[in-house]
């Protein structure tokens, strides 16, 4: 059976980092400044999760991880008078 775990990124301004969270793999949190820094992050520790957590079927060779992010920023620009 094949399942896509979904794995949520948001830009934190404060920090100036990508946060990773999942509902689908508990105990994923993860953070770095880049989001290619950030999806490497994540498949090294996605493997490392499951391992401590189960929920792998046996004989299970990869699972599908799909990182979706979102970002926003609100800017004030200047117009002509």
């Amino acid at each position: 059976m094949s399942c896509i775990y979904h794995v949520e990124a948001r830009w934190d301004t404060e920090a100036g980092v990508w946060v990773a969270e999942s509902d689908d793999i508990p105990g994923l949190v993860a953070e770095a400044e880049s989001m290619n820094a950030l999806v490497e992050k994540v498949r090294v520790l996605v493997p490392e999760l499951f391992e401590l957590n189960g929920g792998l079927e046996p004989g299970q060779k990869s699972v599908s991880v799909l990182v979706r992010a979102h970002h926003e920023e609100t800017a004030c620009v200047p117009v002509a008078p």
